[in-house]
Protein backbone atom coordinates (compact mmCIF):
# COMPACT_ATOMS: atom_id res chain seq x y z
CA UNK A 1 0.00 0.00 0.00
CA UNK A 2 3.02 2.67 1.07
CA UNK A 3 4.44 1.78 -2.41
CA UNK A 4 1.21 2.39 -4.32
CA UNK A 5 0.76 5.66 -2.65
CA UNK A 6 4.09 7.03 -3.82
CA UNK A 7 3.69 5.95 -7.01
CA UNK A 8 0.48 7.50 -7.29
CA UNK A 9 1.57 10.78 -5.50
CA UNK A 10 4.74 10.65 -8.01
CA UNK A 11 2.36 10.40 -10.94
CA UNK A 12 0.19 13.60 -9.42
CA UNK A 13 3.85 15.53 -8.94
CA UNK A 14 5.50 14.84 -11.88
CA UNK A 15 2.96 16.78 -14.61
CA UNK A 16 3.06 19.91 -11.82
CA UNK A 17 6.89 20.00 -11.31
CA UNK A 18 8.68 19.41 -14.52
CA UNK A 19 6.16 20.17 -16.75
CA UNK A 20 5.91 23.77 -15.36
CA UNK A 21 6.01 26.48 -17.74
CA UNK A 22 9.57 28.55 -18.32
CA UNK A 23 10.10 31.89 -20.39
CA UNK A 24 13.54 33.47 -21.16
CA UNK A 25 14.45 37.18 -22.12
CA UNK A 26 17.40 38.72 -22.31
CA UNK A 27 17.56 42.78 -22.24
CA UNK A 28 19.44 44.96 -24.21
CA UNK A 29 22.02 45.55 -21.48
CA UNK A 30 23.14 41.57 -21.47
CA UNK A 31 20.77 40.44 -18.34
CA UNK A 32 19.01 37.28 -19.09
CA UNK A 33 16.04 36.70 -17.41
CA UNK A 34 14.17 33.32 -17.15
CA UNK A 35 10.76 32.32 -15.32
CA UNK A 36 9.40 29.23 -14.45
CA UNK A 37 5.28 29.27 -13.26
CA UNK A 38 4.39 27.61 -10.37
CA UNK A 39 1.01 28.42 -9.41
CA UNK A 40 0.14 25.77 -6.63
CA UNK A 41 1.25 28.67 -3.84
CA UNK A 42 0.81 32.55 -3.73
CA UNK A 43 5.04 32.99 -3.56
CA UNK A 44 7.84 33.20 -5.94
CA UNK A 45 11.65 33.18 -5.16
CA UNK A 46 13.93 35.81 -7.09
CA UNK A 47 17.75 35.06 -7.46
CA UNK A 48 19.83 37.06 -9.50
CA UNK A 49 23.30 34.78 -10.16
CA UNK A 50 26.48 36.15 -11.29
CA UNK A 51 28.99 34.23 -13.46
CA UNK A 52 31.95 34.78 -10.55
CA UNK A 53 33.20 32.26 -7.93
CA UNK A 54 36.31 31.01 -6.39
CA UNK A 55 37.34 29.40 -9.66
CA UNK A 56 37.42 33.01 -11.13
CA UNK A 57 40.31 33.65 -8.59
CA UNK A 58 43.77 33.26 -8.75
CA UNK A 59 46.38 32.87 -5.79
CA UNK A 60 46.59 36.18 -4.33
CA UNK A 61 43.14 36.96 -4.16
CA UNK A 62 41.59 33.90 -3.05
CA UNK A 63 38.17 34.31 -1.11
CA UNK A 64 37.47 37.72 -2.82
CA UNK A 65 34.34 36.48 -3.98
CA UNK A 66 33.06 35.14 -0.48
CA UNK A 67 34.28 38.65 0.95
CA UNK A 68 32.28 40.23 -1.78
CA UNK A 69 29.58 38.80 -0.64
CA UNK A 70 29.22 39.99 2.54
CA UNK A 71 29.96 43.47 1.06
CA UNK A 72 26.93 43.65 -1.12
CA UNK A 73 24.94 43.90 2.08
CA UNK A 74 27.07 46.88 3.40
CA UNK A 75 24.64 49.32 1.61
CA UNK A 76 24.27 52.15 -1.61
CA UNK A 77 24.01 55.31 -2.20
CA UNK A 78 20.26 54.96 -1.59
CA UNK A 79 20.42 52.00 0.51
CA UNK A 80 21.87 51.87 3.77
CA UNK A 81 24.20 49.13 5.79
CA UNK A 82 21.62 46.58 6.80
CA UNK A 83 18.63 48.02 5.05
CA UNK A 84 18.39 45.71 2.60
CA UNK A 85 17.47 43.24 4.80
CA UNK A 86 15.17 45.15 6.86
CA UNK A 87 12.99 45.80 3.93
CA UNK A 88 12.99 42.63 2.55
CA UNK A 89 11.78 41.36 6.32
CA UNK A 90 9.53 43.85 6.62
CA UNK A 91 7.44 42.64 3.31
CA UNK A 92 7.42 39.53 5.07
CA UNK A 93 9.96 37.95 3.13
CA UNK A 94 13.47 36.42 3.48
CA UNK A 95 16.85 36.83 2.21
CA UNK A 96 20.37 35.29 1.73
CA UNK A 97 23.19 34.33 -0.93
CA UNK A 98 25.82 32.16 -1.32
CA UNK A 99 29.46 31.85 -2.88
CA UNK A 100 30.27 28.61 -4.65
CA UNK A 101 33.31 27.44 -6.83
CA UNK A 102 31.52 29.13 -10.22
CA UNK A 103 29.17 31.84 -9.28
CA UNK A 104 27.90 33.95 -6.24
CA UNK A 105 24.13 33.89 -5.84
CA UNK A 106 21.52 36.69 -3.85
CA UNK A 107 17.87 35.62 -3.27
CA UNK A 108 14.70 37.07 -1.82
CA UNK A 109 11.57 34.72 -1.21
CA UNK A 110 8.23 36.75 -1.12
CA UNK A 111 4.27 36.83 -1.60
CA UNK A 112 4.55 36.57 -5.42
CA UNK A 113 2.58 40.67 -5.18
CA UNK A 114 6.04 41.35 -3.14
CA UNK A 115 8.59 40.89 -5.73
CA UNK A 116 9.00 44.15 -7.22
CA UNK A 117 10.91 45.71 -3.91
CA UNK A 118 13.42 42.48 -3.97
CA UNK A 119 14.16 43.95 -8.43
CA UNK A 120 14.43 47.39 -6.98
CA UNK A 121 17.27 46.65 -4.58
CA UNK A 122 19.04 44.09 -5.98
CA UNK A 123 19.24 46.08 -9.27
CA UNK A 124 20.45 49.38 -7.22
CA UNK A 125 23.29 46.99 -5.60
CA UNK A 126 24.45 45.41 -8.83
CA UNK A 127 26.01 48.86 -10.00
CA UNK A 128 26.17 51.02 -6.95
CA UNK A 129 27.63 49.51 -4.26
CA UNK A 130 29.47 51.54 -1.93
CA UNK A 131 33.14 50.54 -0.42
CA UNK A 132 34.04 52.35 2.89
CA UNK A 133 37.15 51.15 4.11
CA UNK A 134 35.92 50.52 7.72
CA UNK A 135 33.73 48.29 6.97
CA UNK A 136 35.68 46.01 4.51
CA UNK A 137 37.97 45.65 6.99
CA UNK A 138 35.00 44.63 9.74
CA UNK A 139 33.60 42.00 7.18
CA UNK A 140 37.57 40.94 5.97
CA UNK A 141 37.76 39.72 9.50
CA UNK A 142 34.62 38.32 9.83
CA UNK A 143 35.48 36.15 7.20
CA UNK A 144 38.60 35.22 8.77
CA UNK A 145 36.86 34.22 12.15
CA UNK A 146 34.59 32.23 9.83
CA UNK A 147 37.65 30.52 8.25
CA UNK A 148 38.92 29.66 11.60
CA UNK A 149 35.84 28.15 13.13
CA UNK A 150 34.59 26.51 9.75
CA UNK A 151 38.18 25.18 8.47
CA UNK A 152 40.93 25.51 10.40
CA UNK A 153 38.98 24.00 13.43
CA UNK A 154 37.19 21.70 12.15
CA UNK A 155 39.18 18.25 11.26
CA UNK A 156 36.82 17.06 8.72
CA UNK A 157 36.71 20.60 6.36
CA UNK A 158 40.41 21.14 7.47
CA UNK A 159 41.43 17.37 5.13
CA UNK A 160 38.48 17.78 2.77
CA UNK A 161 40.74 21.79 1.81
CA UNK A 162 43.82 19.58 1.75
CA UNK A 163 41.88 17.24 -0.48
CA UNK A 164 40.64 19.39 -3.14
CA UNK A 165 44.25 21.18 -3.28
CA UNK A 166 45.96 17.82 -3.57
CA UNK A 167 43.64 16.54 -6.81
CA UNK A 168 43.76 19.49 -8.33
CA UNK A 169 47.10 21.39 -9.63
CA UNK A 170 45.92 23.21 -11.95
CA UNK A 171 42.55 23.72 -12.38
CA UNK A 172 41.01 26.42 -9.47
CA UNK A 173 38.60 23.96 -7.46
CA UNK A 174 42.52 23.49 -6.39
CA UNK A 175 41.69 26.62 -4.00
CA UNK A 176 38.76 26.87 -1.54
CA UNK A 177 35.83 28.89 -1.35
CA UNK A 178 36.32 31.17 1.59
CA UNK A 179 40.16 31.39 0.03
CA UNK A 180 43.54 31.14 1.70
CA UNK A 181 44.35 32.68 5.09
CA UNK A 182 47.31 35.47 3.72
CA UNK A 183 45.00 35.92 0.64
CA UNK A 184 42.26 36.88 2.88
CA UNK A 185 44.85 38.80 5.30
CA UNK A 186 46.12 40.97 2.65
CA UNK A 187 42.90 41.65 0.29
CA UNK A 188 42.37 45.85 0.04
CA UNK A 189 39.03 47.52 -0.47
CA UNK A 190 40.76 48.38 -3.83
CA UNK A 191 41.31 44.80 -4.16
CA UNK A 192 37.05 45.01 -3.50
CA UNK A 193 36.54 47.39 -5.80
CA UNK A 194 37.97 46.28 -8.82
CA UNK A 195 36.78 43.01 -8.63
CA UNK A 196 33.00 44.17 -8.25
CA UNK A 197 33.29 46.58 -11.22
CA UNK A 198 34.89 43.63 -12.88
CA UNK A 199 32.17 41.04 -12.78
CA UNK A 200 29.00 42.44 -11.27
CA UNK A 201 27.01 43.76 -14.62
CA UNK A 202 23.81 42.84 -16.18
CA UNK A 203 25.77 41.02 -18.48
CA UNK A 204 27.31 38.81 -16.32
CA UNK A 205 24.30 37.73 -14.50
CA UNK A 206 20.89 36.06 -14.62
CA UNK A 207 17.87 36.69 -13.37
CA UNK A 208 15.72 33.90 -12.35
CA UNK A 209 12.25 33.64 -10.85
CA UNK A 210 10.32 30.73 -10.03
CA UNK A 211 6.59 30.52 -8.80
CA UNK A 212 3.12 32.45 -8.85
CA UNK A 213 4.08 34.82 -11.60
CA UNK A 214 2.98 36.08 -14.85
CA UNK A 215 6.08 36.03 -17.18
CA UNK A 216 4.79 39.23 -18.75
CA UNK A 217 4.50 41.10 -15.36
CA UNK A 218 8.24 39.87 -14.60
CA UNK A 219 9.83 41.12 -17.58
CA UNK A 220 8.62 44.31 -17.11
CA UNK A 221 9.81 45.10 -13.93
CA UNK A 222 13.19 43.64 -14.93
CA UNK A 223 13.18 46.40 -17.75
CA UNK A 224 12.12 48.56 -15.06
CA UNK A 225 14.48 48.07 -12.64
CA UNK A 226 17.64 46.36 -13.99
CA UNK A 227 17.05 47.51 -17.70
CA UNK A 228 18.67 51.15 -16.89
CA UNK A 229 22.00 49.81 -15.98
CA UNK A 230 24.92 49.83 -18.16
CA UNK A 231 26.84 46.66 -18.94
CA UNK A 232 30.33 45.87 -19.04
CA UNK A 233 33.46 44.95 -21.12
CA UNK A 234 33.86 41.40 -19.55
CA UNK A 235 36.67 39.05 -20.54
CA UNK A 236 35.96 35.45 -19.55
CA UNK A 237 38.70 33.67 -17.34
CA UNK A 238 40.95 31.91 -19.27
CA UNK A 239 40.95 28.07 -19.10
CA UNK A 240 42.99 26.06 -16.40
CA UNK A 241 42.53 23.08 -17.40
CA UNK A 242 44.05 19.66 -15.34
CA UNK A 243 46.86 18.21 -16.65
CA UNK A 244 46.04 14.63 -17.05
CA UNK A 245 47.03 12.75 -14.24
CA UNK A 246 49.70 9.76 -13.96
CA UNK A 247 48.93 8.37 -10.94
CA UNK A 248 47.37 8.14 -7.14
CA UNK A 249 47.87 11.41 -4.98
CA UNK A 250 47.52 10.79 -0.90
CA UNK A 251 47.79 13.17 1.85
CA UNK A 252 47.24 12.55 5.35
CA UNK A 253 46.11 15.79 7.69
CA UNK A 254 46.77 15.11 11.33
CA UNK A 255 44.59 16.81 13.40
CA UNK A 256 42.61 16.69 16.67
CA UNK A 257 39.38 14.82 15.76
CA UNK A 258 37.32 12.31 17.18
CA UNK A 259 37.59 9.42 13.99
CA UNK A 260 39.47 9.10 11.24
CA UNK A 261 37.99 9.78 8.05
CA UNK A 262 38.37 8.57 4.58
CA UNK A 263 38.18 11.04 1.25
CA UNK A 264 39.02 9.47 -1.90
CA UNK A 265 37.82 11.49 -5.67
CA UNK A 266 38.64 10.16 -9.09
CA UNK A 267 38.92 12.56 -11.22
CA UNK A 268 35.93 12.72 -12.83
CA UNK A 269 33.63 13.94 -15.93
CA UNK A 270 31.14 17.08 -15.85
CA UNK A 271 28.44 17.65 -18.57
CA UNK A 272 30.48 20.68 -19.84
CA UNK A 273 33.37 19.20 -21.06
CA UNK A 274 31.74 15.57 -22.09
CA UNK A 275 32.23 14.77 -26.35
CA UNK A 276 29.97 12.12 -24.97
CA UNK A 277 27.53 13.23 -22.27
CA UNK A 278 25.99 10.12 -21.34
CA UNK A 279 29.60 9.01 -19.85
CA UNK A 280 28.61 11.79 -17.38
CA UNK A 281 25.23 10.73 -16.85
CA UNK A 282 26.86 6.91 -16.13
CA UNK A 283 28.95 8.43 -13.58
CA UNK A 284 26.28 10.17 -11.84
CA UNK A 285 24.51 6.89 -11.73
CA UNK A 286 27.27 4.88 -10.33
CA UNK A 287 27.02 7.01 -7.09
CA UNK A 288 23.74 6.17 -6.90
CA UNK A 289 23.82 2.45 -7.07
CA UNK A 290 26.30 2.51 -4.46
CA UNK A 291 24.87 5.53 -2.27
CA UNK A 292 21.12 5.50 -3.71
CA UNK A 293 19.37 5.04 0.17
CA UNK A 294 19.71 2.25 2.63
CA UNK A 295 19.01 -0.48 0.11
CA UNK A 296 21.83 0.64 -2.06
CA UNK A 297 25.55 -1.21 -2.34
CA UNK A 298 27.53 0.70 0.27
CA UNK A 299 25.18 1.02 3.26
CA UNK A 300 23.74 -2.74 2.38
CA UNK A 301 27.30 -4.35 2.01
CA UNK A 302 29.81 -1.89 4.40
CA UNK A 303 27.48 -0.42 6.90
CA UNK A 304 24.47 -3.44 7.43
CA UNK A 305 26.79 -6.27 6.21
CA UNK A 306 30.54 -5.81 6.86
CA UNK A 307 29.75 -3.50 9.04
CA UNK A 308 33.18 -1.84 8.23
CA UNK A 309 31.87 1.24 8.02
CA UNK A 310 30.13 3.52 10.75
CA UNK A 311 29.04 5.55 7.80
CA UNK A 312 30.27 5.96 3.84
CA UNK A 313 28.55 8.27 1.13
CA UNK A 314 29.46 9.32 -2.57
CA UNK A 315 28.79 12.60 -4.66
CA UNK A 316 29.28 13.43 -8.41
CA UNK A 317 30.04 16.49 -9.94
CA UNK A 318 28.00 16.59 -12.91
CA UNK A 319 26.74 20.43 -13.34
CA UNK A 320 30.27 22.24 -13.01
CA UNK A 321 32.16 24.80 -15.23
CA UNK A 322 35.35 23.19 -14.63
CA UNK A 323 35.51 19.25 -14.15
CA UNK A 324 35.26 17.78 -10.65
CA UNK A 325 35.21 14.42 -8.78
CA UNK A 326 33.61 11.06 -8.23
CA UNK A 327 33.72 11.63 -4.40
CA UNK A 328 33.57 8.74 -1.33
CA UNK A 329 33.30 10.52 2.49
CA UNK A 330 33.75 7.35 4.80
CA UNK A 331 34.47 6.84 8.46
CA UNK A 332 35.46 3.33 9.82
CA UNK A 333 33.83 1.42 12.33
CA UNK A 334 35.40 0.81 15.78
CA UNK A 335 37.60 -1.69 15.49
CA UNK A 336 38.32 -1.52 12.29
CA UNK A 337 40.98 0.53 10.21
CA UNK A 338 41.27 3.30 7.58
CA UNK A 339 42.96 0.69 5.84
CA UNK A 340 40.85 -1.52 5.59
CA UNK A 341 38.02 0.53 5.06
CA UNK A 342 39.77 1.82 1.86
CA UNK A 343 40.20 -2.02 0.42
CA UNK A 344 36.42 -2.22 0.67
CA UNK A 345 35.96 0.79 -0.87
CA UNK A 346 38.43 -0.12 -3.50
CA UNK A 347 36.37 -3.84 -4.03
CA UNK A 348 33.50 -2.26 -4.50
CA UNK A 349 35.04 0.41 -7.16
CA UNK A 350 36.22 -3.06 -9.05
CA UNK A 351 33.24 -4.89 -9.25
CA UNK A 352 31.55 -1.56 -11.06
CA UNK A 353 34.54 -2.29 -13.07
CA UNK A 354 34.42 -5.65 -13.64
CA UNK A 355 30.61 -6.83 -13.58
CA UNK A 356 27.35 -5.77 -15.41
CA UNK A 357 25.01 -4.13 -13.15
CA UNK A 358 22.06 -6.87 -12.45
CA UNK A 359 18.80 -5.29 -14.12
CA UNK A 360 16.49 -5.67 -11.20
CA UNK A 361 18.85 -3.58 -9.50
CA UNK A 362 19.46 -0.95 -12.28
CA UNK A 363 15.40 -0.44 -12.59
CA UNK A 364 15.29 -0.06 -8.70
CA UNK A 365 17.82 2.26 -8.50
CA UNK A 366 16.58 4.25 -11.27
CA UNK A 367 13.10 4.76 -9.86
CA UNK A 368 14.82 5.83 -6.71
CA UNK A 369 16.64 8.70 -8.51
CA UNK A 370 13.38 9.07 -10.48
CA UNK A 371 11.21 9.87 -7.01
CA UNK A 372 14.02 12.06 -5.25
CA UNK A 373 14.24 14.41 -8.37
CA UNK A 374 10.67 14.65 -8.48
CA UNK A 375 10.37 15.87 -4.98
CA UNK A 376 12.72 18.07 -4.97
CA UNK A 377 10.70 19.61 -7.76
CA UNK A 378 8.14 20.12 -5.50
CA UNK A 379 10.49 23.32 -4.11
CA UNK A 380 10.27 26.46 -6.27
CA UNK A 381 13.71 27.38 -4.79
CA UNK A 382 15.01 24.15 -5.80
CA UNK A 383 13.29 24.92 -9.41
CA UNK A 384 14.77 28.28 -9.91
CA UNK A 385 18.13 27.13 -8.37
CA UNK A 386 18.78 24.23 -11.08
CA UNK A 387 18.61 26.65 -13.74
CA UNK A 388 20.69 29.14 -12.54
CA UNK A 389 22.90 26.94 -11.65
CA UNK A 390 23.03 25.46 -15.10
CA UNK A 391 22.85 28.73 -16.86
CA UNK A 392 25.65 30.40 -14.90
CA UNK A 393 27.98 27.58 -15.23
CA UNK A 394 27.61 27.62 -19.59
CA UNK A 395 24.74 25.01 -19.49
CA UNK A 396 21.48 25.19 -21.24
CA UNK A 397 19.05 25.59 -18.25
CA UNK A 398 16.98 22.72 -20.40
CA UNK A 399 19.87 20.07 -19.40
CA UNK A 400 17.75 19.88 -16.38
CA UNK A 401 14.55 18.63 -17.89
CA UNK A 402 16.44 16.31 -19.89
CA UNK A 403 18.22 14.66 -16.42
CA UNK A 404 15.82 11.91 -16.16
CA UNK A 405 15.10 10.60 -19.70
CA UNK A 406 19.37 10.88 -19.79
CA UNK A 407 19.24 8.70 -16.87
CA UNK A 408 16.22 6.42 -17.78
CA UNK A 409 18.53 5.27 -21.10
CA UNK A 410 21.63 4.16 -19.36
CA UNK A 411 22.31 0.61 -19.78
CA UNK A 412 24.63 -1.79 -17.56
CA UNK A 413 27.10 -1.88 -20.40
CA UNK A 414 27.62 2.00 -20.83
CA UNK A 415 27.91 2.06 -16.40
CA UNK A 416 30.73 -0.62 -17.01
CA UNK A 417 32.24 1.44 -19.24
CA UNK A 418 32.02 4.45 -17.88
CA UNK A 419 33.69 2.60 -14.23
CA UNK A 420 36.39 1.32 -16.62
CA UNK A 421 37.65 4.56 -17.94
CA UNK A 422 37.32 6.90 -15.02
CA UNK A 423 37.18 4.55 -11.86
CA UNK A 424 41.06 3.80 -12.00
CA UNK A 425 43.61 4.16 -9.70
CA UNK A 426 45.55 6.55 -11.99
CA UNK A 427 42.83 9.15 -11.67
CA UNK A 428 42.63 8.60 -7.73
CA UNK A 429 43.26 11.24 -5.14
CA UNK A 430 42.77 9.76 -1.60
CA UNK A 431 43.17 11.82 1.51
CA UNK A 432 43.14 10.65 5.24
CA UNK A 433 42.05 12.57 8.41
CA UNK A 434 44.18 10.71 11.11
CA UNK A 435 42.96 11.92 14.97
CA UNK A 436 45.65 13.15 17.35
CA UNK A 437 45.28 14.07 20.86
CA UNK A 438 45.85 16.26 22.60
CA UNK A 439 48.45 15.68 25.49
CA UNK A 440 48.66 17.28 28.35
CA UNK A 441 51.36 19.26 29.78
CA UNK A 442 53.01 16.96 32.16
CA UNK A 443 52.34 18.63 36.13
CA UNK A 444 55.58 19.73 37.30
CA UNK A 445 54.23 22.15 40.70
CA UNK A 446 54.75 18.57 42.75
CA UNK A 447 58.47 18.34 42.14
CA UNK A 448 59.53 22.15 41.78
CA UNK A 449 57.81 22.05 45.35
CA UNK A 450 59.91 18.97 46.49
CA UNK A 451 63.45 20.89 44.93
CA UNK A 452 62.44 23.78 47.14
CA UNK A 453 62.32 22.25 50.00
CA UNK A 454 65.71 20.98 49.57
CA UNK A 455 67.07 24.30 49.24
CA UNK A 456 68.85 26.54 52.48
CA UNK A 457 66.57 29.51 51.16
CA UNK A 458 62.93 27.54 51.61
CA UNK A 459 63.95 26.34 54.96
CA UNK A 460 63.27 30.35 55.95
Amino acid sequence: MKRLKQALLLGLLWPLAAGATVTERTLENGLKVIVKEDHRAPVAVAQIWYKVGSSYEHIGLTGISHVLEHLMFKGTEQVGPGEFSRRISAQGGSENAFTGLDYTAYFQQLAADRLAISFELEADRMRHLQFDAAEFDKERKVVIEERRLRTEDQPSALTQEQFMATAFQVNPYHNPVIGWLDDLEALTVEDMRVWYHTWYAPNNATLVVAGDVQPEAIFALAEKWYGPLEPSTIAPPKPRREPEQRGERRVTVKAVAELPTLYMGYQGLNLKSAKAPWKAYALELLAYILDGGDSARLSRELVRGQQIAASVSTGNDLYTAHTGLFTFTAVPTQGHTVAELELALRAQVARLREELVDPAELARIKAQLKASKVFERDSVFYQAMQIGQLETVGLDWRLGEEYLDQIAALTPEQLREAAREFLVDERLTVAILEPVSITPAPDTSLVQREAQEATPDAQH
